[in-house]
């Protein structure tokens, strides 16, 4: 198992003044490779409920140095997948999906993404699907302050660092899983 602690979330945060004042916390846990299929690992998340000031808990943010999907699936609770695609520092697209317990989200090859909890009183369990070559890139998420919209007490807020963003849309996530997961090993180029 492997801890987050908001100190390790320092340069992703939105709410600044709260963060300088606020004591270090655990935010939440990861076990990684709980089950493998083949080239695909399991990995379960569990992430506290509250806020980092006026932002929800989060989860850090990542890219996929390799061009790889991933597929998540809500155990408990309540989540919303925020999923940006870039080219340079140019946010191409970037849009949200909520999901409650076993609804199923993919992110798509190619974007970076954070996961929220999106309750104040109840954790979220969530569990994925990825690539065992898979490997996360955080440098884009810390350089830039987090993704290009936080989820806060007063709904989705802009990330000023970034020059300019897309409107935000919505996708539904899927209701049951996907029969074959194959597609988690295969890159793809852009």
């Amino acid at each position: 198992m492997e801890t987050r602690y908001l100190k390790e979330l320092k340069d992703v945060v939105y709410d600044r003044d709260w963060f300088d004042k606020a004591p270090d916390m655990d935010l939440y846990y990861i076990f990684r490779g709980e089950k493998e299929k083949g080239d695909l690992r399991y990995d379960i998340t569990i992430l506290n409920p509250g806020t980092l000031g006026r932002e929800y808990i989060k989860t850090k943010g990542h890219e996929h140095k390799q061009k790889l999907g991933e597929l998540y699936i809500v155990l408990e609770g309540k989540a919303i997948f925020l999923m940006q695609k870039r080219r340079g520092e140019i946010i191409e697209d970037v849009y949200a999906v909520f999901a409650r317990k076993d609804e199923i989200v993919i992110i798509p090859s190619g974007y970076g993404h954070v996961t929220y909890n999106a309750s104040l009183k109840e954790k979220l369990k969530i569990a994925n699907w990825v690539s065992k070559k898979c490997d996360n890139e955080y440098l884009f998420f810390e350089k830039m302050q987090g993704a290009c919209y936080y989820f806060t007490e007063n709904n989705w807020i802009k990330n000023k660092n970034y020059k300019k963003i897309p409107e935000l849309r919505f996708e539904e996530p899927l209701e049951k899983m996907p029969e074959n997961l194959d597609f988690l090993n295969y890159e793809t180029k852009s």
